[in-house]
């Protein structure tokens, strides 16, 4: 008899914090090694443990994970647009997945239920931001049917990267 995996995508409860703050570690390094600055990619993710994300999400209904087999593979962070020059109400903050798990949809699943938990909050359209030599992003988002519409720029130790956002409305 053959087993299957299950997919369930929830929202974060405080005893994920550890199993994110491992995902957070692992994508990231698959993300941005190379593109970021080494120190300041380390900081980055030295700042996210396992407390940064009990506390996080303690503050905010809006952290989402995917799990497979009982096994925490991505997450997701979401809320309202930053970007107050853009129309869109609604924005994914984060969207990661442990590189092993990238590629097979639940990026994709994520993404989705990131979109209906922003409708159901009330939020009209969505603004996603990638930097730009993040190829991987870029080409998940524009597969998902976003359109780059504005560029921004993120400085990480003195070195500016350019970032694209993304809408959907």
């Amino acid at each position: 008899m053959k087993t299957a995996l299950t997919i369930d995508i929830r929202r974060a409860e405080e005893t994920d914090a550890i199993a994110i703050s491992e995902v957070h570690l692992e994508a990231w390094q698959g993300a941005y090694a190379g593109i970021i600055p080494h120190r300041a990619l380390r900081a980055m993710i030295n700042r996210r443990g396992p407390d940064w994300w009990s506390r996080a999400i303690r503050r905010a209904s809006a952290i989402l994970v995917v799990e497979l087999g009982g096994e925490i593979a991505g997450y997701a962070t979401l809320g309202r647009n930053r970007a107050r020059e853009l129309p869109q109400q609604g924005e994914i903050y984060e969207l990661y997945l442990k590189p092993q798990y990238q590629g097979v949809g639940l990026g994709t699943s994520l993404f989705a239920a990131a979109r209906e938990r922003l409708a159901r909050l009330g939020l009209k359209g969505l603004v996603v931001w990638a930097l730009e030599e993040n190829i991987g992003a870029l080409d998940f988002y524009r597969g998902a049917g976003g359109r780059d519409i504005a560029e921004g720029v993120e400085v990480f130790d003195n070195k500016a990267l350019k970032k694209l956002a993304f809408v959907w409305n």
